[in-house]
C-alpha cells in the first residue's frame, strides 16, 4: 500500500480490551462493528495535505464517477500520476472500460454480468456489493455494504483501514447469517471480490455470481446510488474523529436508510417496508 495511505485507528486501541478478563478482541470487534482486521492497525502520521486531496478526489468522484484521473486531475490542478496513485489507495476507478487501468491486474476469476434485462423480482432476488471511501478528520475508512436491489434494503455493512479481503467476507456472512443467501450475488471484478474465499462463499449455498464489466459501476447503479446518499446525507456533514465515532454514526445514518428514509422509487416506502412485505 502507498505510503500515502495515513489512516487513524488510535481508538481502536481505546475501545478493545484485550485484557484475558473481558471478551476476545475479535468479539468486541464483532459488537463494535469494526472489522478484525483492524484491531491490529498500527497508524502512521497523517499527512493532511494529501488527505485534503484524497477528500477532493472523493467530492467529485462521487459527483462525477465517470472522471477519470485524466478529468480528476484537470479539475483539481494536480500531477495525473499523483491522481492515479490516490485513486489506487481509495480503491476507485471510473466507470469506463479501460483495461489498464484495471483496479484488478492479475490473473483472477471472472464470472459474466447475469443482470441485463433482469428484473428484481423480489427480497433476496439480487445482492450488489461494493467499497467505498469514507474519509475522517486524520484519516480514512473503507466502507463495504451489501444492498438488497428489490427494496434497497441495506442487509449489512461493515468499516475496515484496510483494503484486506477479511472485512468484506465478515459483512457477507453477517447478510447471510441476518437475513439468508441471495439467489445472484453481483460485484465488481476488484481482487476482494475476486478472491477464493469470497466466491466460496456463495458458490458453496448455490449463489450465482455475477461480477461487472471492468470499470463499469453503471452495471451497480443501485450500490452506486447509496454511496451517493451516504457521502452527501453523512459522511460530508461529519467529521469523524475516530473509527470509533464513524462506526456509530454510520449505524445511525444505515437505520435511517433502511427504517425511515421513503424513496420515490419504492412508492414512498421505507427499503424496510419492501423488505419485510409479504404477500
Amino acid at each position: 500500500m502507498s505510503s500515502e495511505h495515513n489512516l487513524t485507528a488510535k481508538d481502536i486501541a481505546l475501545h478493545i480490551n484485550k485484557t484475558a478478563s473481558v471478551l476476545p478482541a475479535s468479539a468486541q470487534a464483532d459488537l463494535l462493528g469494526i472489522a478484525r482486521s483492524s484491531l491490529y492497525y498500527q497508524p502512521r502520521v497523517t499527512d493532511q495535505k494529501t488527505l485534503s486531496v484524497m477528500n477532493d478526489i472523493d467530492e467529485l468522484y462521487t459527483k462525477r464517477p465517470y472522471f477519470g484521473s485524466r478529468r480528476i486531475a484537470a479539475e483539481l490542478g494536480l500531477n495525473r500520476k499523483r491522481i492515479q496513485r490516490l485513486m489506487r489507495v481509495m480503491g476507485i476507478e471510473a466507470i469506463y472500460p479501460k483495461p489498464n487501468l484495471s483496479k484488478n491486474s492479475l490473473p483472477h476469476p471472472v464470472y459474466p454480468y447475469l443482470l441485463a434485462g433482469v428484473t428484481v423480482a423480489h427480497p433476496n432476488h439480487i445482492w450488489g456489493t461494493d467499497i467505498t471511501y469514507i474519509r475522517m478528520k486524520q484519516g480514512f475508512l473503507y466502507l463495504v455494504a451489501f444492498l438488497d436491489w428489490y427494496s434497497r434494503f441495506v442487509v449489512s455493512w461493515r468499516l475496515s483501514t484496510t483494503l484486506d479481503v477479511r472485512f468484506c467476507l465478515e459483512a457477507a456472512h453477517d447478510a447471510i447469517g441476518s437475513f439468508g443467501p441471495p439467489d445472484i450475488e453481483n460485484s465488481d471484478q476488484g481482487v476482494q471480490f475476486t478472491s477464493r474465499d469470497y466466491l466460496d462463499i456463495w458458490l458453496t449455498r448455490n449463489v450465482a455470481v455475477s461480477m461487472d464489466g471492468r470499470g463499469r459501476a453503471m452495471d451497480n447503479i443501485f450500490t452506486e446510488r447509496l454511496w451517493r446518499s451516504v457521502k452527501y446525507e453523512e459522511v460530508y456533514l461529519k467529521d469523524y474523529t475516530t473509527v470509533l465515532e464513524a462506526k456509530e454514526n454510520l449505524n445511525e445514518y444505515f437505520n435511517f436508510y433502511n427504517y425511515e428514509r421513503k424513496h420515490q422509487s419504492l412508492n414512498r416506502k421505507t427499503p424496510a417496508q419492501i423488505y419485510f412485505e409479504r404477500g
